[in-house]
């Protein structure tokens, strides 16, 4: 095996395991450009990077250590979810990201765990039992009284918590709800949320007569944003445009369809005379450093406080929601969340401000892609001129990447390596290129000594699918632009 391969194994053997203690010795001498050097090697602008050190007053060392401890956290917690199956109790990082911690409901997986030098927590509850407590929450969000703001799943303390201003209201609430009041903690709350309409965030747009909301992520065709800056057929300008879909409450997502004219990017604005250029949208860790972009208060960054976070707005409650402490005010509504280059959502709503802190809450975009066939714009070019045949946008997958080629290009998927299945059964993956391309699909798999096709999209499409049962091993995607140039959406599931 190359040394290559040999870094890549290296790799893969965090991915599919295990909670580790990541630990990082501070970088000594230095240079001046050490924030700028540090950036580059971490793979984000030097905008992000200042901002994150700024705001999690981290050195440059420190902000390094931190990203790469996040990347390795996100890769072992994919592939835990599949391992640990309904013992999988979440995983979280630690305050300052060195250590990435698993919950495991049943001693003899916390074993295994702990044997592969892990972190594991025995937790009474899986991450499924916990959901659908809340799940079950939000069945009666309608009668939720305005002194509890929200609800969300803390993986953290294996609960879900209930905020509230009156702790005898939201007793009653949980009572009304009729889930096992031990799953729940009540924590008194003086949050009062609110959706941040008129602002922008990210850039600008106006809706209507003028008011204002920022846009959130370029897509196939337009942008996605919060649900309640505009209803479906509410006009825009600067960028012109149309609502094609909005949902609010229930949920706070949005499209625009752009007119003619418009050229969406893969960008988001720093505010530091910048923009920071989007390369996915693969979901950060519970834990994980973010960064937000809007015109009221400029780029802020924090940290996810959890995910499938419940708020109650004046209006509605909103589900599903990404928890942050990430500063927002009135006017940042719509903008985008970031972490490193993958996007995580549009700016919801919270409660708080930029001088005394807060809490935000975001929309996730894969849920908004997911609900109406949008492809992620990412890089500094035009998306795909057009979804593939029936509009999947290669949706219904479990991950997602994206991409861009020339044409007799190919690019390996997941970002350059590969992943490991540890048992047998179905591989499938999608992949969609512009409109007027040919972009093939190939699965391979390594037998010991090379990389080897083992099934295959190569029709004369833009887009292609493909299905393949397999036995454990290790595996990677190949997108091939046989002929013709530009961005590409790719989804896959794997054993």
């Amino acid at each position: 095996m190359n040394r290559r391969l040999l870094f890549a194994s290296a790799a893969a053997t965090l991915t599919l395991g295990i909670t580790v203690a990541l630990t990082y010795p501070a970088a000594a001498g230095q240079s001046p450009d050490a924030a700028s050097d540090a950036a580059t090697a971490a793979g984000i602008s030097p905008q992000v990077f200042q901002a994150l050190a700024r705001d999690l007053k981290l050195d440059p060392a420190g902000v390094q250590a931190r990203l790469a401890n996040e990347t390795k956290a996100g890769k072992a917690d994919l592939s835990l979810r599949k391992s640990l199956g309904g013992a999988y109790g979440g995983g979280w990082l630690s305050a300052d990201a060195k250590t990435f911690t698993v919950g495991v409901t049943s001693e003899a997986q916390a074993a295994k765990v702990r044997a592969a030098g892990a972190t594991p927590q025995l937790v009474a509850r899986s991450l499924t039992q916990l959901d659908a407590v809340k799940a079950q929450l939000d069945t009666v969000a309608a009668k939720a009284p305005k002194t509890v703001p929200g609800w969300y799943v803390d993986v953290t303390t294996n609960q879900v918590v209930v905020l509230a201003k009156s702790g005898a209201d939201a007793a009653a609430f949980v009572k009304q709800s009729g889930v096992d009041a031990a799953a729940v903690r009540v924590e008194a709350s003086a949050e009062t949320p609110v959706p941040y309409i008129d602002v922008i965030g990210g850039n600008a747009y106006y809706i209507g007569s003028g008011s204002r909301c920022s846009v959130g992520f370029s897509v196939n065709g337009g942008f996605v944003t919060a649900g309640h800056c505009g209803s479906t057929g509410a006009t825009t300008t600067q960028p012109s445009g149309t609502f094609a879909g909005s949902s609010f409450p229930g949920n706070d997502y949005a499209w625009v369809r752009v007119n003619s004219g418009n050229t969406p990017r893969g960008l988001v604005n720093n505010y530091a005379g910048g923009t920071v250029t989007v390369s996915g949208s693969t979901e950060a860790a519970v834990g994980a450093s973010v960064c937000r972009s809007g015109s009221t208060t400029g780029w802020h960054c924090g940290t996810i406080q959890a995910r499938n976070s419940s708020v109650t707005y004046p209006q509605g409650t909103v589900n599903g929601l990404i928890r942050t402490n990430v500063c927002a005010e009135p006017g940042d509504s719509g903008g985008s969340l970031i972490a490193g280059s993958q996007a995580q959502g549009v700016t919801s709503g919270g409660s708080g401000n930029c001088s005394s802190g807060g809490t935000t809450y975001f929309q996730p975009v894969n849920e908004i892609l997911s609900a109406y066939s949008l492809t992620l714009v990412t890089g500094s070019g035009p998306p795909p001129s057009s979804p593939p045949p029936g509009g999947s946008g290669c949706t219904g997958y479990e991950f997602s990447r994206s991409g861009s080629l020339s044409s007799g290009g190919s690019a390996y998927q997941p970002d350059n390596s590969y992943y490991q299945s540890t048992s047998s059964g179905t591989h499938r993956g999608c992949v969609a290129g512009p409109s007027g391309t040919d972009f093939d699909l190939y699965l391979q798999k390594w037998n010991g000594s090379a990389w080897a096709n083992v099934a295959s999209g190569t029709t004369p499409s833009n887009a292609e699918t493909l299905t393949y049962s397999g036995t454990a091993g290790y595996y990677r995607y190949r997108v091939y632009a046989y002929s013709g140039s530009g961005s590409y959406a790719m989804g896959f599931t794997n054993p």
